[in-house]
């Protein structure tokens, strides 16, 4: 087996490990590394499939936390945008859409790090706009997390109401972002260690769930995702 799908596999799996963990970061952590093995529209097309997989899962012990009322308004929003995303990314050339990438993991990254409260993310106008923002973001680099975690924490969700409904709307929005991009076309052999990457994720973050500090572990997410939107933005520069 190449060193590329094991790569494959590693990525994978720590991705789906620290989404069991937060209720996100799938795609902060494993797009920097997908989008390096695949290139930027194969790579982005994995992480909306494997961060829509585990997001179903999660909601297979969680359904019954999701705000539905809540989360209308932030899909509906994601619906209209996921088709200007893949648009976007399909414009781009691959180096400039490397370079876009890594720029927006890190920053997205860097400003969840950083606790920071944005007024005008609060009620329906807020909710419309961290749902577009994520389902633009989500169809063009992967990214539909960061804007909905933005939102829940100016709308002071706690960790146990955002996680259910993160996954919730993960789940729904990856949906939007294969329809308009579509499944990448990937060997069975890749497929296999995909599908053990996820579940050796799943189970190790099952395992793990509750014994990690919420704090520790989204700090080590949001570090592993700023590195790795760093190097994405330097390897798409450096080809420029």
């Amino acid at each position: 087996m190449s060193p590329e799908v094991l790569l494959l596999g590693g990525v994978v799996l720590l991705g789906a490990l620290v989404q069991w963990l937060t209720g996100m970061g799938f795609a902060l952590v494993a797009v920097p590394a997908l989008v390096m093995v695949l290139g930027p529209v194969d790579g982005v097309s994995l992480a909306n499939c494997g961060a829509g997989l585990v997001c179903v899962a999660g909601l297979a012990r969680g359904w019954r936390h999701v705000r539905l009322r809540a989360m209308v308004p932030l899909l509906v929003a994601a619906a209209i945008t996921a088709p200007v995303g893949a648009w976007f990314s399909r414009a781009l050339p691959g180096p400039v859409l490397l370079v876009v990438m890594g720029s927006l993991v890190t920053v997205t990254a860097a400003l969840l790090l950083s606790g920071l409260r944005v007024p005008a993310l609060k009620g329906l106008a807020g909710a419309l706009t961290a749902g577009a923002t994520g389902g633009f973001m989500n169809t063009a680099a992967g990214l539909g997390g960061p804007p909905v975690s933005l939102y829940a924490v100016n709308a002071n969700w706690t960790i146990r109401e955002f996680v259910p409904n993160a996954l919730f709307y993960g789940a729904v929005v990856n949906v939007f972002s294969l329809v308009t991009r579509g499944v990448p076309p990937l060997a069975d052999r890749e497929w296999v260690v995909v599908g053990l990457g996820l579940l050796g994720g799943a189970g190790v973050g099952a395992l793990l769930a509750g014994r990690i500090p919420d704090r520790t572990a989204r700090l080590l997410v949001l570090s592993l995702a700023i590195g790795g939107g760093v190097v994405t933005g330097l390897k798409g520069a450096f080809a420029l």
